[in-house]
């Protein structure tokens, strides 16, 4: 039997003493950046704010917006309240546009990290006598090492493979044990997949039980096809780089990611107005950091799409959640003026049994119309099908694509290991316009 909590006394706290605590640590934290950092001071005076107008929670829509935009004018450490000799450790954004994002920590900030992390992972059943494989990349990405201290906080034992030489994690997985794995969906979809080729199947020759999966989105119907096919458990994990890395999972009822509200304060808004959106509505998910030194962060635009879930969850935690990352506003393809998420087509697909695993979506221009091709595998089985079943199974998932995004998208039907894999997060969009 698993420990429920790691801390309880946080974990269970009523919702009145919670909204306290926000509201003294929000207070705290404006007090803070002001005082701190040249950045946040001047982004006040221009919203004509000052710390003592913040009184209540729901004073924080006083407060200015903060973008990724922002992070990379002030590169690297623009934003950092700290001199740069309390920094005990940096990580970097991959920066695929423009500048990276850089983000400092103090010890306390990497302890919040890791406590927040060891109230996931125990949230989840994980503990003592667990190994915990820990597939994600180590260095600059936060992906390794965040759940590398998390796992090692309560107390399980970390295999830190990091991401990449498959066949060699599927043999560790088997000779030491490993109970847990942390990783990008789709990159445990080809261990999966390179398990099989070697004659090992997770559900019988590994005691793997649990997977953290994240770092990309991914959709229900995309779970329910890990946990058919291996036998396991697949958890959503949540974070960005700019909060910390990853910080936060679902507990073991798998319905919604629990965030500690005495570490962060969540909002969910319209991304085109600023304005919060109501509970169980789409919208784009900002954060502000309650406990966070080097460099904390107000009202920050994560650029993820979600849904905000304020009821208490049936495990007893009282943070709030959100459910699971529906796509990023920087990911959104228009197409023919209709907004498509890569996790709508996935969800699609994977309802699919005789599509497999993997898919690209490659968007083209074709004089003045845009067209949009999802090229996608079938499974073994299916391409040895006659081609009058294969144009039936390519008209079959053409409509099923019509029918959720509301435009016609050309279906291409590849062999098995034709769309290039990915050992970290996979590429899902081709976007030829942008050539």
């Amino acid at each position: 039997m698993f420990a429920e909590y790691w801390n309880p006394y946080i974990e269970r706290m009523p919702i009145e003493d919670l909204h306290k605590l926000q509201e003294e640590r929000l207070r705290s934290l404006v007090r803070y950046v002001h005082d701190h950092s040249r950045f946040y001071r001047q982004r006040f005076q221009e919203a004509g704010v000052e710390p003592d107008d913040i009184k209540k929670l729901s004073d924080v829509t006083k407060l200015p917006f903060t973008s990724k935009r922002d992070l990379r004018n002030t590169y690297p450490t623009g934003m950092f309240c700290i001199p740069e000799n309390w920094v005990v450790r940096y990580h970097v954004s991959s920066g695929t546009t423009g500048k990276p994002t850089v983000v400092g920590y103090t010890q306390g900030d990497v302890d919040m990290w890791t406590e927040s992390l060891a109230r996931a992972l125990t949230s989840i059943g994980l503990g003592r006598g667990d190994v915990i494989q820990v597939s994600y990349g180590y260095g600059l990405f936060t992906g390794g090492l965040g759940l590398h201290y998390g796992a090692e906080r309560i107390g399980a034992t970390v295999l830190p493979t990091g991401a990449g030489n498959t066949e060699r994690q599927i043999e560790l997985m088997q000779d030491l044990g490993s109970t847990a794995i942390a990783c990008t969906p789709s990159y445990f979809l080809y261990i999966n997949e390179v398990a099989q080729k070697m004659g090992v199947s997770i559900r019988n020759d590994t005691k793997l039980r649990a997977g953290i999966l994240g770092a990309e989105p991914w959709s229900e119907e995309t779970r329910k096809r890990i946990e058919d096919s291996t036998g396991i458990k697949a958890y959503d994990i949540f974070g960005t780089s700019e909060m910390s890395g990853p910080l936060f999972t679902e507990c073991h009822l798998q319905n919604g990611i629990h965030i500690w509200a005495d570490l962060f304060l969540i909002e969910v808004i319209d991304p085109k107005t600023g304005m919060r959106v109501e509970d169980g509505e789409r919208g784009e998910l900002v954060v502000t950091s309650l406990d966070k030194w080097a460099f904390p962060l107000i009202r920050y635009k994560t650029g993820d799409i979600t849904i905000l879930n304020n009821e208490q969850c049936e495990c007893g935690r009282t943070h709030p959640r959100i459910m699971r990352i529906l796509g990023r506003t920087d990911d959104m393809i228009i197409v023919r003026g209709i907004n498509v998420f890569p996790s709508q087509v996935e969800s699609v697909l994977m309802r699919i049994p005789e599509i497999g695993d993997n898919y690209q979506i490659i968007v083209d221009r074709k004089g003045p119309l845009d067209v949009m091709t999802v090229k996608v595998e079938v499974t073994e089985s299916t391409f040895s099908d006659k081609i009058a079943d294969l144009m039936s199974l390519s008209r079959e998932v053409g409509r099923q694509l019509k029918n959720v995004l509301n435009i016609t998208a050309e279906v291409e039907l590849v062999e098995p290991g034709a769309i290039p894999r990915s050992e970290g997060k996979a590429q899902r969009v081709i976007d030829m316009r942008r050539v």
